[in-house]
């Protein structure tokens, strides 16, 4: 597929110690955000809001909206 000028050429830029040099740096950065990443997720998992109890939460959609005379969309309410 490859003529043998474009293979060499390609087997000498990806030995090049550049290339080589970028592959590794991309690593370590990749293991160091993901490490980060897992880090901030167990800290923040444990201190998260506390939940509400589920009795407030049936109670709050429950509740009717509250609609005002002044509508400032002009939209009117529906019949029940």
């Amino acid at each position: 597929m490859f003529s043998s000028e474009i293979r060499k050429l390609l087997i000498q830029v990806i030995s090049s110690w550049q290339v080589i040099a970028v592959t590794v740096v991309l690593i370590i950065y990749i293991f160091i955000v993901s490490y980060v990443a897992r880090i901030y997720k167990r800290n923040t998992r444990g201190s998260s809001m506390p939940s509400v109890p589920k009795s407030k939460e049936k109670k709050k959609k429950s509740e009717k909206p509250i609609h005002s005379e002044t509508d400032d969309l002009g939209l009117e309410e529906e019949a029940k």
